[in-house]
């Protein structure tokens, strides 16, 4: 069976309203807003609080286009963004879609190596990035590169921010780009579940589908102080701590600091949050911290997605955060499209284990394993988007990469493949299974296997590498590897140690194997492909002993 919310005219009102001939991303996102309203409210780990109206940051996104447009940038040039979630970033992010211009996130937890890769997949002109992360820049050649904060940049190529868009600096003015529907506001990098990254361009007219999860799934109205977690360098963070809040001149909060449950309590509590949302991994660390118990909230909403709930999660948040968490789901080609809903007319009771039914806009169906028909209700087969039924979906293919674009479709382009396996009852209501690929979901990142295993396999005592999912109770999981060493090298505490750092250094912070086990072979088929499937088998054994 497939799952279809009907098309409401607020569906159809949200098409009309973002797919305009005339669509001016500026526009919809910030200067059609009352200039008083306050768009973002910065907090530092202090809880200085810095209140960014969209007048505000009108008049600094002006002043970022300009400077942007001194160094060359234009309509359809790609921008790579490498910043913290400060007062800066939303002027900068605006600034670049002021000129229609193609924002490219870069994770502040990523390595310079996956960094270039995304720089020079993207084809980006400039790059802007905080001081503390221009050291992954060094050998960026012909990249512009514009400093954000700190001292003089050591490079004379580089420029900082600071004086580009100074008050006694004449800037011309900027007219804001008027450039339709289709033009992309970004390009955003998927994991790399089966390889290489895949750049993802992210159309104006997606705002129609960001917006209507921010009202019909989170629930978030104009009296409520609003905070999404997620960084903004990934989907979730970008398309709905600042996308889906801008378009519709709701307030959203971004807190300037590395993430501690301790703080995020007394954000919580102190700027009186009502509506959250995060990933399954913030919920964990705050249940498994101490200090929570004797609390009080304001919490009318809470919703989590980037990795199935666990049920001590959905109990423990009933009582300590006076909300049950809801469960949604979503893919960085799509947004979110399936979900326990928040909003009144979409609210109903939650099955145990469901990640909700078809938002508003959206058909969702389970297709047999075998062929693309419709598989049973209850049945475990391959999730798909029915494309012919939700005028809400907006991805239409990877950039330069029309065979991986193929692979997500059926031969007659109706369904699009998550790669994700589920069930749906009778009611239409999704259960979710498995992943279909190997992706490697940890404290709600996307981490593909192919990225670290392509760091390990550069140290001179490695063979071979497998990177797998292992559980963990905390982040839900963990990555861990299995290496198979050159002849001469011992599997030594040191080694290990080294190879962790390999992987920090080289790919990211986050996504290093936390476990290297040591094995003379790796499980593989008869064409010599990696069965992952049967180490992940052995971490779930050892995981359950």
């Amino acid at each position: 069976m497939t799952t279809t919310t009907t098309t409401s005219d607020d569906v159809t009102r949200s098409l009309a309203e973002y797919g305009r001939a005339d669509a001016c991303a500026a526009e919809l996102i910030c200067d059609r807003h009352p200039a008083e309203a306050v768009a973002f409210r910065v907090v530092d780990s202090d809880l200085t609080v810095t209140d960014l109206t969209f007048g505000e940051l009108r008049r600094r996104s002006e002043r970022a286009a300009a400077a942007l447009a001194r160094l060359g940038v234009g309509a359809g040039d790609a921008v790579g963004v490498l910043m913290g979630k400060s007062v800066d970033l939303p002027a900068i992010l605006l600034g670049i879609w002021r000129l229609g211009a193609v924002h490219v996130p870069l994770f502040t937890a990523f390595a310079a190596p996956a960094i270039a890769m995304r720089l020079e997949g993207s084809g980006a002109r400039v790059v802007v990035a905080d001081a503390s992360q221009v050291g992954k820049l060094e050998g960026a050649g012909a990249l512009q590169v514009v400093q954000v904060g700190g001292d003089t940049p050591e490079s004379e190529s580089w420029s900082r921010y600071e004086d580009l868009v100074a008050e006694d600096v004449d800037l011309p003015a900027i007219e804001a780009a008027r450039l339709g529907p289709d033009a992309p506001l970004v390009v955003l990098f998927t994991s790399g579940t089966t390889g290489a990254p895949k750049g993802v361009p992210v159309p104006i007219r997606s705002l129609a589908a960001l917006t209507r999860y921010v009202v019909d799934a989170l629930d978030v109205r104009d009296e409520d102080v609003f905070w999404n977690a997620a960084d903004p360098g990934w989907a979730y963070g970008l398309y709905y701590a600042v996308l889906g809040p801008m378009a519709l001149g709701r307030e959203s909060i971004l807190l300037h600091s590395g993430f501690s449950p301790e703080l995020t309590w007394r954000v919580l509590d102190e700027l009186g949050v009502t509506n959250f949302a995060g990933a399954p991994t913030i919920y964990r660390a705050l249940r498994a911290d101490a200090a929570s118990a004797g609390r009080s909230h304001r919490l009318r909403r809470a919703s989590s997605a980037g990795e199935p709930l666990t049920p001590e999660v959905v109990s423990w948040s009933s009582e300590a955060l006076g909300v049950t968490v809801r469960d949604q789901y979503g893919q960085t080609e799509h947004g979110m499209v399936a979900a326990n809903a928040w909003r009144d007319e979409l609210r109903e009771e939650v099955p145990a284990g469901s990640m909700g039914r078809a938002l508003p806009g959206w058909s969702c169906g389970v297709l047999l394993e075998e062929r693309d028909e419709v598989a049973p209700a209850g049945t475990v087969g391959r999730l798909a988007i029915d494309t012919s039924a939700s005028p809400l979906m907006w991805f239409s293919g990877y950039l330069d990469a029309p065979e991986k674009t193929a692979e997500r479709f059926t031969p007659d382009g109706r369904w699009y493949l998550t790669g994700d396996t589920a069930a749906q009852d009778e009611q239409g209501r999704l259960f979710f299974s498995a992943r279909d690929d190997d992706v490697i979901i940890m404290a709600g990142y996307r981490i593909s296997p192919f990225d670290v295993e392509s760091v390990l396999v550069t140290h001179d005592a490695v063979a071979e590498a497998a990177a797998v999912a292992a559980p963990d109770q905390l982040r839900g999981e963990v990555l861990e590897a299995h290496v198979v060493l050159r002849p001469g090298h011992d599997g030594t505490p040191e080694l290990v140690t080294e190879l962790q750092q390999l992987v920090k250094t080289q790919f990211a912070a986050h996504a290093y194997p936390r476990t290297i086990h040591f094995v003379d072979e790796l499980p593989k088929t008869p064409s010599g492909k990696i069965q992952r499937f049967k180490l992940r088998e052995e971490a779930r054994a050892r995981g359950t002993n």
